[in-house]
């Protein structure tokens, strides 16, 4: 099970959201949002990648959900396979392990902010039972190839929030269009915002990220 920091109310809880934070970032990135969010009753879970070598970072050492071969999206073989299977698995385990205490399935949303909106869009479409929704912030496909093959039912069936800065060097807004686009071509019911920023997230977005979550959870 990976280490975890967990934002837990102090009464019921009913709802779950496992956030997946990007490249070189760890699981408090995105813990001081939880107030902004307003879901007194959801426990948050914002795990932490496991550190191993990146090969478009020279080979160094960091946390990261899989290794990438390489930033070119023509690229077949840019991410490890194995790898990202893995990240799934761990992804799953904290699915599991909030159904134990309680959470049913439809009440748990997958986040995540580039690697991590990856991970957890590939994790939700091959969901054997329907989550709640995903969010993916400032993120692309991995394994894109396998997605029709792959794709659930239930995973056809997610809701999907999709949010990109329109200037973002690091995650072009190419991917996250093309990303979009092949979910929405599964007929999953996808909604895609949009703001003037780069890698990052703004007011804006955070606002709209509270109004899906709370479409979902609230």
């Amino acid at each position: 099970m990976l280490d975890c920091v967990e934002h837990t109310p102090g009464g019921a809880v009913r709802g779950s959201v496992i956030w997946l934070h990007g490249l070189g970032a760890n699981g408090y990135d995105f813990v001081p949002l939880v107030p902004h969010l307003d879901l007194r009753d959801v426990r948050f879970v914002f795990p932490h990648a496991p550190e191993q070598p990146v090969t478009v970072n020279e080979g160094y050492v960091m946390p990261s959900w899989y290794d990438i071969r390489s930033l070119d999206h023509a690229q077949t073989d840019r991410e490890d396979p194995a790898g990202v299977r893995q990240a799934c698995e761990w992804v799953r385990e904290l699915v599991a392990r909030e159904v134990e205490r309680g959470v049913p399935e439809g009440r748990i949303v997958l986040a995540g902010f580039s690697q991590g909106a990856a991970l957890a869009l590939y994790t939700a479409l091959r969901h054997p039972r329907p989550l709640s929704g995903v969010m993916a912030l400032s993120g692309y496909l991995v394994l894109e190839d396998t997605l029709v093959a792959e794709v659930t039912p239930a995973g056809r069936k997610l809701k999907a929030f999709f949010a990109h800065g329109t200037e973002d060097e690091v995650v072009p807004i190419e991917g996250g269009r093309e990303a979009l686009r092949r979910v929405g071509a599964l007929g999953i019911d996808a909604e895609w915002r949009e703001w003037p920023m780069g890698h990052e997230l703004n007011g804006d977005e955070i606002r709209a990220v509270r109004t899906f979550l709370h479409a979902r959870l609230g």
